[in-house]
């Protein structure tokens, strides 16, 4: 196995134990936040931030990484969007 396939794997194995940890999807915040399949659902609240492994925990359970990459709660993972941000970049820039 890969250390990176090995690293991924043990991120998502943290992220859904983290995530039964959670209590039911109910937010407690005011105004709540957005749930894990809403279309802001990063806009949630940060519950628990590891800046040094690149990556936090949503209060919607969404696992967000530094590179815009997410694993949702059903363990969905969504791809790094660093080329779409760069692209963007550049085209500001001109």
């Amino acid at each position: 196995m890969s250390t990176e396939s090995h690293r991924s794997s043990e991120l998502s194995a943290a992220a859904s134990r983290s995530v039964q940890m959670l209590p039911s999807n109910d937010c407690s915040h005011e105004p709540h936040c957005p749930g894990a399949y809403d279309v802001d659902h990063g806009a949630a609240r940060v519950v628990s931030c590891h800046p040094e492994q690149g990556w936090s925990l949503l209060c919607n359970g969404v696992v967000l990484f530094d590179d815009t990459g997410e694993i949702l709660p059903d363990g969905h993972c969504t791809h790094a969007r660093r080329a779409d941000l760069t692209a963007a970049a550049l085209h500001r820039a001109a």
